[in-house]
């Protein structure tokens, strides 16, 4: 039997350092709950907010897959395999920590003469879900996908199932996971996948989920037994929505 757990955009844990306004679905850092560590195979959802000229400096991660999800503004990545460029709403892109990897991610707003380029922040949510197997090579994948949200369905962004092999935009190495992506206008409806564990995450707009009602910016819901209940946008509506055949642990 389908069940639904919703979780508010006020109950989410905060971090401000100044620079940065990063709201956290899941325990995270020093926020720390042993009831809310992870949904299926999903472990981190931070909705991030970083100030122009400022952002992550470089740091490590190790087995884990990590996907960024720009919402407004653009991202600039750069890694220790090489890999560099800017991560702009639209593009999906991969990282995959592997056996070990460094990255920074920054709104890099300045132009060569020191003068800010521009003053706006950066909205995105990054995404991190445990691999099928510990200490893979690190890896890094990207791709624009924008003429296909353009439609107004539910796209598949990056999945490591099988049956996303022809579809998804970007791979990730989890066989058990796939990450939706919908930029949904006016009252346009799309279907929740059909699988064990559904996360449902409103980066923007609202919508209203089929047996439970009004979802805002920043609210989730957890879907356990999914039978593809459908999700209608309210004006407009931009969502995430993770398809998850296994949980951690199973």
């Amino acid at each position: 039997m389908t069940s639904v757990d919703v979780r508010p955009a006020a109950d989410r844990f905060a971090t401000n350092w100044g620079w940065l306004d990063s709201r956290h679905t899941f325990s995270f850092g020093r926020h720390y709950d042993p009831n809310n560590t992870h949904f299926g195979l999903l472990l981190v959802s931070n909705d991030d907010r970083v100030r122009a000229g400022t952002g992550f400096e470089t740091h490590p991660h190790r087995d884990m897959e990590i996907v960024t999800w720009v919402l407004e503004g653009s991202l600039v990545h750069q890694d220790s395999t090489g890999h560099s460029g800017v991560i702009y709403p639209g593009l999906a892109q991969r990282m995959s920590a592997g056996t070990g990897i460094q990255h920074s991610e920054k709104n890099d707003a300045w132009t060569l003469n020191g003068e800010p380029e521009h003053a706006d922040d950066v909205h995105f949510v990054q995404m991190w879900v445990l691999p099928d197997e510990r200490g893979a090579m690190p890896g890094y994948e990207q791709l624009d996908i924008g003429d296909e949200l353009a439609g107004g369905g539910l796209v598949t962004v990056a999945s490591g199932m099988a049956k996303h092999a022809d579809d998804r935009a970007i791979a990730i190495h989890q066989k058990h996971a796939a990450l939706h992506s919908a930029r949904m206008g006016d009252t346009r409806e799309v279907a929740l996948p059909e699988a064990p564990f559904v996360n449902l995450y409103v980066a923007s707009g609202s919508t209203d989920l089929e047996g439970f009602g009004l979802l805002q910016a920043g609210d989730s819901a957890r879907v356990t037994d999914s039978e593809g209940q459908r999700v209608r946008a309210n004006g407009g509506a931009e969502i995430l929505v993770w398809e998850m055949n296994s949980t951690i642990g199973a």
